[in-house]
């Protein structure tokens, strides 16, 4: 059984049917979060931008799931969606990172004390903010 499978056995991924309104919804909250990481970035709040960043990200990723007809209830699956669902139709780099950042945004949310001692450089939350730009691109050729 694949990742995603399994998603959908648990219900952490539901079908729904297709739903454009909402994926084109979801293309503006990355927007709105790719600017709110833009400022944290400007105002040196790094942290703050990359989770900012990876939310972009993640309401880009939603759109496709919400033009596929299926719904999410875990960000692990929705990283794990669209990794086998755009394989090739995405550029390896935005899969990777994705979860890269999903899981940086799950340690800073939630206390990994490693992450929280160090602060998120400048250069990490402007390569996260560079690649939620290109990610959201790339998925709005998709959606539209």
């Amino acid at each position: 059984m694949s990742e995603v499978e399994r998603c959908f056995s648990d219900g952490m991924l539901k079908g729904t049917g297709a739903d454009m309104g909402k994926a084109l919804s979801s293309l503006k909250i990355s927007e709105q979060n790719l600017e709110d990481a833009k400022v944290s970035a400007e105002n040196g709040v790094f942290n703050w931008a990359l989770i900012a960043a990876y939310t972009a990200m993640f309401h880009a990723a939603r759109a496709l799931l919400y033009k596929d007809g299926v719904k999410e209830r875990s960000h692990y699956c929705l990283c794990a969606y669209i990794k086998e669902k755009y394989r090739g139709a995405l550029e390896a780099k935005y899969l990777t990172e994705l979860d890269v950042l999903r899981g940086q945004r799950h340690r800073i949310m939630y206390g990994d004390e490693d992450i929280v001692r160090r602060e998120v450089e400048e250069t990490e939350a402007h390569s996260a903010i560079e690649m939620a730009k290109g990610f959201l691109e790339a998925v709005r050729k998709l959606v539209k």
